[in-house]
């Protein structure tokens, strides 16, 4: 692979040379500011070797970069090694972010080449302040990625199906009503949504076209009379509701159009916004393209604010909340049947990482209504679990012993919603440290999950609770403590998300709201040994409202055990011990009924009071 990345590298150089461009800028997206991309557009991954599922890369003629965060310090190091890739690890003191590499890099009127089709409009827009001064030039109008590319996928074209009101809560008409009552109030005649997983929630549509995220490759053009929906049409000449028995036998067109969506074809986005004149366009420049937003012509006024849809999906409605319960009872059973053929079977059955997760996959697989995984399975045991985003490849995959921790971070897509769940597990003999590094990321995660706060708090103010008994004693974990996550979509979604330090790209740190789901998953890595998380997702619920105001807290969705051969009681304080027990308790009753008897009889066990 290592000779592999450097001829790539060479005939990208070669490109440049032709294009009179001194650097290249690669991202890792597509051309709809996804977090996850399609095999189609893994340029970064194709250029530098990296699989991470974040990360930027910027290739000179002199010498190739690769920008990952701390998630990915361990695993970047790994990959690329033996090429001449650098890694810049973000963050990091002395560490120059992508903009000031470039600033310091590229000459005086010189040039930056890049697809603008996957940076958006705010970082294409930055990206020119900063290079002002020395006068260069962006070319964005070539991929070069694409150029070199031998045998590239083709674009995803997955069927596009309907998610029924049962499921989705709210019909389609009525939210695009709600969309066009916020365009009036930006004072917008037109809207321009390239958002996958916003789309997919506006239209009660879903898909296949990125793994594990049940959307649809496609651009929507609001106006106050219509909608246009940019797609590739093939997608939408199957069975609107392939899993209902009794559903309307129409295809997705018929639907759309019976709601009054007028659909184009996918690349007729262009060519619609290139043709706008005297339009006020509410758009959001950190989810649009540059390209789409190049073509703007002047007569137009751009209105640069969150789309409407990022708030409205994060906040679930009735229907969607009781299926998510739903959904988290059919995850805990398989989960819990998982923890328990684990323990029973370590050390007598041969095991390995890629071979328990592909039995997890299975079991939830036998839950009524799952479609399928939430993101791709961390599997990972021993000093693998101190890699936050591991994944076991053939290279890679270890077998498991009956000694140590295994870290198992992993989700299900359902009709009734999405889950995401991380236990860590004793296979056997486990050292004084990794129960105390246990015991503490147990705490956090049960203090967040009892946290009682008033309405107008962010994340920002409360992540410290979950941090404090890691802090204290001198550790931390380097990602995000909770991120929102959608109802049978992407798992990651904004705005709402907990973390002590703004990160102003990730849009996380809107204010919480009743109906919100976040997830609480503090956790503890140290490279070369072990690694800790533990993750329950949560939903938003109102308290007491008083003098005062609205007070809020979180109630757990998801239920399975907690390893309680790793925790050490004499560093909980009572309330945390309560917590646990609490906990325990629910899980015995909301998981039990759906075990068989043995199950049963061990969870009873596992979850008993301490």
């Amino acid at each position: 692979m290592m000779g592999v990345i450097q001829e790539r590298l060479c005939a990208l150089r070669a490109l440049m040379k032709e294009q009179g461009m001194d650097a290249y800028l690669v991202p890792t997206a597509d051309f709809h500011e996804s977090e996850y991309v399609g095999e189609h557009f893994k340029c970064r991954e194709y250029i530098t070797g990296f699989t991470g599922s974040a990360g930027t890369a910027v290739v000179t003629m002199d010498e190739a970069c690769l920008w990952v965060d701390g998630r990915y310090f361990v695993q970047a190091s790994h990959e690329l090694e033996g090429t001449s890739v650098t890694m810049m690890k973000m963050g990091r003191e002395g560490v120059p972010d992508v903009e000031e590499y470039l600033e310091q890099t590229l000459p005086s009127k010189g040039c930056l080449g890049f697809d603008g089709r996957v940076v958006n409009a705010a970082a294409g827009l930055n990206l020119e302040d900063v290079l002002e001064d020395k006068n260069v030039r962006i070319s964005y109008g070539l991929d070069l990625i694409g150029s070199i590319w031998d045998h590239r996928p083709e674009l995803s074209a997955k069927s596009a199906w309907v998610l029924a009101q049962q499921y989705a809560g709210k019909c389609s008409e009525d939210k695009i009503q709600d969309v066009r009552e916020a365009m009036k109030k930006a004072h917008a005649s037109v809207h321009v949504l390239t958002s996958m997983d916003d789309i997919a929630w506006l239209l009660n549509i879903r898909g296949g076209d990125i793994r594990h995220n049940p959307v649809v490759l496609s651009y929507v053009v609001v106006t106050m009379e219509q909608l246009y929906l940019f797609v590739n049409e093939e997608v939408l000449e199957h069975r609107a509701y392939p899993y209902m028995d009794n559903g309307e036998d129409i295809t997705t067109r018929q639907y759309l159009e019976d709601i009054g969506v007028t659909v184009l074809p996918y690349d007729q986005l262009y060519d619609m916004v290139e043709g706008f004149r005297n339009e006020k366009v509410l758009l959001e420049k950190s989810r649009v393209n540059y390209a789409i937003y190049r073509l703007l012509d002047s007569s137009n006024k751009i209105i640069d604010r969150m789309n409407p849809t990022a708030l409205m999906k994060s906040v679930k409605n009735d229907v969607e909340i009781e299926n998510e319960r739903n959904a988290h009872i059919k995850d805990g059973v398989a989960v819990t049947k998982f923890i328990y053929w684990l323990k029973k079977n370590i050390g007598r059955i041969p095991m390995d990482e890629i071979s328990v997760s592909d039995y997890l996959e299975k079991l939830r697989m036998e839950q009524e209504g799952c479609i399928g995984l939430s993101f791709s399975t961390i599997s990972a045991y021993g000093e693998h679990g101190a890699m936050c985003h591991y994944s076991a490849t053939e290279e890679t995959n270890i077998p498991l012993e009956p000694k140590g921790l295994y870290l198992v971070d992993s989700g299900g897509q359902y009709y009734e919603g999405t889950t995401d769940i991380t236990r860590t597990i004793a296979l056997g003999p486990v050292t004084d440290e990794e129960k105390e590094h246990f015991t503490l990321v147990l705490m956090s995660m049960l203090r967040l999950g009892a946290v009682k706060f008033l309405h107008g708090c962010r994340g920002l103010s409360i992540d410290y609770v979950a941090r404090e008994p890691l802090w204290s004693r001198g550790l931390n974990f380097e990602h995000g403590t909770g991120h929102g996550v959608s109802y049978l979509s992407n798992c990651h979604e904004r705005p709402n998300g907990i973390r002590f330090k703004m990160v102003p790209e990730r849009q996380d740190n809107g204010v919480l709201e009743p109906g919100m789901i976040t997830s609480d998953e503090p956790g503890l890595y140290i490279e070369g040994s072990h690694g800790i998380r533990t993750e329950n997702l949560t939903v938003c619920v109102k308290d007491e409202k008083n003098e005062y105001g609205q007070f809020l807290k979180f109630e757990f969705l998801t239920f399975a055990p907690i390893d309680l051969e790793v925790v050490d009681k004499t560093l909980m304080t009572e309330r945390d011990v309560e917590l646990l027990n609490e906990y325990h308790r629910q899980v015995y009753e909301k998981i039990g009924p759906h075990l068989n008897e043995d199950e049963r009889a061990w969870l009873k066990d596992v979850t008993a009071a301490i």
